[in-house]
């Protein structure tokens, strides 16, 4: 078998009766679209539900899979502990994605387990589900920071291992919407959050799954969804099949989006193979890149390349520019790939005899020694955006009305303590925000005295 459907459904706890003591009332439609959803569940009776869900343990460069034979969990955090939930997992079919992902060496698996118990993100739709139908197992996927495209590729796995086992079996898409659509809700107001859920509703609406690769992770970031990469594994699981889809419903009446949609498999479709496309431009544009990319550039690439694929430091080459050969300077190497950072490491100030040997320097570090990321593997190689920022001197400043995003970098210090941010960074559209980023990477406190200094860059691609 192949999977049976797809749903995309919130997660709000309020919505159960429990917790929500009457309030749930004014989503009363998201409600009968989920009661809907729960019924068409039954009828289909699946031998296994897999619920992806963003409060499911997360890690940055891994897919978690819940391990086990099953799990407990109950909405006692939402003061409602009498709603409980004893699940089974489907042990056997966790084997056969886990065994697919070692195969790919994708990473994703059932290690890392922190916290047994379900998470709301679960428990909400099976409070749903579990009212119609009481049959099947589940297994529970977390999310991570891992690219768009490699959500897509987990749910293409996650095919893969459901038609191996001949499972019957449906994928339900746990996920909030925007968190920011109304001035009064509980996280404010963004322009980004009603653009995103138009935008998000009208490409599940119409199973429009290739586009949902497209949304920019600074956009989604200052909409503050919550569901996206659960749609985007959920849509990986319909790769290369013509999709039937219905918008059940949308709501917003609580300053957070709540969005419900139906998605029934209707045969093979070579057209809708979304990654593929994907990754056809990618590889088109990033050749036509690294050809116009400068000496700089190019320099900090075969770099990488060299460390990664045979852990060779590479000499300086001959017949670069002058600047590279006789000036000192800092510079950081910002390493990017399918949109999502990399790797970025740098120097303040110069601490090799050569900016060319400070860019080789920083290029290594920043891909193999990030301690937020995992060194970069050879078969990453091709899909890498690399950039050179070569820093001017510091200058002190008195206050942050002397700081321009766009313009300056900027340097929090206090003691021994010190952070740094590089100007014109997606998502950085503020001076409080760009000066807030620096600190906490310098572990410093608001409550702590320090001082600031400003530096421009010269940003090479």
């Amino acid at each position: 078998m192949s999977i049976l459907a797809g749903f995309m459904v919130p997660h709000p706890p309020m919505i159960v009766p429990e917790i929500g003591r009457g309030s749930e009332s004014q989503v009363q439609d998201t409600i009968n679209a989920y009661e809907r959803v729960a019924e068409e569940i039954a009828a289909l009776q699946p031998e296994t539900i897999i619920i992806t869900s963003p409060h499911s343990i997360m890690y940055s460069d891994y897919f978690h899979i819940s391990p086990g034979a099953g799990a407990r969990g109950s909405f006692a955090s939402f003061r409602a502990p009498q709603v409980e939930f004893d699940e089974r997992y489907d042990q056997g079919l966790t084997t056969e994605i886990c065994q697919l992902a070692d195969v790919l060496d994708f990473p994703a698996g059932t290690l890392g387990e922190r916290d047994a118990g379900l998470d709301h993100g679960t428990m909400v739709p099976l409070w749903f589900i579990r009212k119609h139908y009481t049959g099947g197992k589940i297994i529970r996927i977390g999310l991570s920071g891992l690219p768009l495209t490699d959500h897509y590729r987990l749910g293409m796995i996650i095919r893969g291992a459901v038609k191996n086992t001949g499972r019957r079996v449906v994928i339900v898409a746990s996920g909030d919407l925007s968190h920011k659509l109304q001035s009064y809700g509980p996280y404010g107001f963004a322009p980004e959050g009603p653009v995103y859920d138009e935008r998000i509703m009208d490409v599940m609406g119409k199973a429009d799954f290739g586009e949902l690769l497209e949304f920019d992770s600074s956009f989604c970031d200052k909409a503050a969804e919550c569901g996206h990469r659960s749609f985007v594994i959920m849509a990986g699981a319909f790769d290369g099949v013509a999709v039937r889809a219905e918008k059940l419903s949308h709501q917003d009446v609580t300053g957070v989006g709540y969005g419900i949609c139906t998605f029934y498999p209707e045969g093979e479709d070579e057209s809708r193979h979304f990654l593929e496309t994907k990754l056809e431009k990618m590889r088109a544009r990033l050749s036509d890149q690294r050809d116009g990319s400068d000496a700089y550039v190019r320099l900090a690439r075969s770099s990488v390349e060299a460390y990664v694929l045979r852990r060779e430091v590479i000499d300086v080459p001959e017949g670069l520019p002058e600047e590279l050969m006789n000036r000192q300077a800092g510079a950081f190497v910002s390493i990017h790939k399918h949109g999502e950072l990399r790797g970025c490491i740098g120097t303040i100030g110069p601490t090799r005899s050569c900016l060319a040997e400070e860019i080789i320097g920083n290029a290594i570090s920043a891909s193999t020694r990030d301690p937020r990321f995992s060194p970069i593997r050879p078969d990453e190689l091709e899909w890498l955006e690399i950039s050179v920022d070569v820093l001017g001197e510091p200058e002190n400043i008195e206050s942050r009305d002397e700081l321009d995003v766009k313009r300056y970098g900027v340097i929090v210090s206090s003691g021994r303590k010190r952070g740094l941010l590089l100007p014109d960074l997606d998502g950085v559209d503020t001076v409080d925000r760009q000066v807030e980023i620096a600190m906490q990477k310098g572990g410093i406190h608001e409550n702590e005295n320090y001082r600031l200094q400003r530096f421009e860059v010269i940003r090479h691609h």
